[in-house]
């Protein structure tokens, strides 16, 4: 039988080209293989190496950087080189090299970054797992930000990429070091943090000192390479995202048999908050995606599924659990789920998770003044019926199907009425 576990502390060679040149007609883009040099796990010596492995161990991979070309298609100038970020990580960024990162660990952390550059305005926060994230959040301070991003799925959260867009600070690297994560991303890490995160042995700590202008590249395209399994290729241009202010939002108007329909309120201030904070981090989600925000900080999402009803209904599953996990540590010191088992083994007594649950009953899930963020617009008013019952006040999606006016009744009829907003494009993520 295959040892698994000796196969994650596999480091593999790969036998990609040090350099790979793209041509697009007459011009051409070239690209350099980025490794480091670090200690052999086995025998300490050092030696030189590029990504540990690729999405899974016997799948060679390697990272490139691109050095070089500046490529222009009708009317779209795309990213030039020196505006590196993941790609151009080097030695002296890697302050921990802990386990040497493979594909997985630097996908998380470009698809943190591609969240956080629409946040730079307050500190925030965003913990990845398997290229979505588990909790996002803005705070007052960036180890603010992080407690609230941890306790929105502690549970998802565990063996994750932490990605900071503000300076690790010692009592951020404490509540950090507490737990369990891969890998910890920031602009910069102020004196004596090094020393806390270091007592993970395995933990990866990486300086990308660049993320401090994350927000010039909200309007830089790259060009996205899907590869076929005949060996073919997909280009597209990356996508921007439209929505920077609350004033890019629309009014949720449809038109259906000559006649104008309209949601009877505009969100509130509060809500418009939540909103382009939701939005922000809908462009890092995997599609179908539905999440539900309150306050600045992620409350349930659901990604990847094929029906909109659906994931709606998840993200609300899941608000409800991980808000019955953050209750129960915050009370107990424990996770939900350890409650539970200490429960069927007799150490504890059932009125504790009582407490719990109906507090998450009457709470319902933290949901209630919660904002509805979608990707894609609903086909019918289901999706937006199972959030308006559980307490949603605003929601915004692209609007465009022909049931928007479904939607739209589905928002008035509600009381207190719902306000929408319609953002005039998805963000359909792959």
């Amino acid at each position: 039988m295959p040892n698994y576990r000796r196969s994650y502390r596999t480091i593999m060679d790969d036998h990609f080209p040090e350099e790979i040149s793209i041509r697009f007609g007459a011009q051409t883009l070239l690209y350099r293989k980025r490794t480091w040099k670090i200690e052999d796990e086995s025998t300490g010596d050092l030696v030189e190496k590029g990504l540990r492995y690729g999405e899974n161990p016997g799948q060679e991979a390697a990272l490139y950087e691109l050095i070089n070309g500046n490529l222009v298609l009708g009317d779209c100038a795309f990213i030039e080189p020196g505006n590196g970020l993941v790609s151009a990580i080097s030695e002296e960024d890697m302050l921990h090299f802990g386990k040497h990162p493979g594909k997985i660990n630097l996908t998380d952390v470009d698809n943190a970054l591609n969240i956080l550059k629409y946040l730079m305005t307050r500190p925030a926060v965003a913990i990845m797992k398997h290229n979505n994230p588990c909790g996002v959040a803005q705070g007052d301070s960036i180890s603010h930000a992080y407690g609230r991003a941890n306790l929105a799925d502690r549970v998802a959260a565990f063996g994750g990429c932490v990605a900071a867009n503000r300076s690790i600070d010692k009592n951020t690297a404490e509540m950090i070091q507490g737990n369990y994560v891969e890998v910890v991303v920031a602009p910069d890490y102020e004196e004596g943090v090094l020393e806390i995160l270091k007592q993970r042995r395995n933990l990866r700590v990486i300086r990308i000192q660049q993320i401090e202008q994350l927000a010039d590249f909200r309007e830089l395209r790259f060009v996205d390479f899907k590869s076929l399994i005949d060996g073919g290729l997909i280009v597209q241009q990356s996508p921007i995202n439209a929505i920077l202010t609350k004033d890019d939002f629309q009014p949720a108007i449809a038109t259906y048999r000559r006649r104008e329909y309209a949601t009877e309120r505009l969100p509130t201030d509060a809500e418009y908050e939540d909103l382009l904070f939701g939005w922000n981090v809908e462009q890092g989600i995997t599609s179908n995606s539905v999440i539900y925000v309150k306050n600045g900080v992620t409350v349930g999402i659901g990604t990847g599924e094929q029906d909109r009803v659906g994931v709606a209904q998840i993200a609300i599953y899941k608000a409800y659990t991980k808000y019955a996990d953050m209750l129960c540590f915050q009370e107990y010191g424990i996770s939900y789920n350890e409650l539970v088992l200490a429960i069927a083994r007799g150490e504890r007594t059932g009125e504790e998770k009582e407490m719990i649950d109906q507090r998450v009953q009457n709470d319902k899930g933290n949901l209630i003044g919660a904002a509805m963020i979608s990707d894609a617009f609903f086909p019918a008013r289901d999706g937006v019926d199972v959030a308006i019952q559980e307490g949603i006040t605003a929601i915004a999606q692209p609007g465009g199907s022909i049931k928007d006016y479904e939607v739209i009744q589905a928002c008035n009829e509600a009381d207190p009425p719902v306000a929408m907003v319609f953002t005039g494009q998805r963000c359909f993520k792959h």
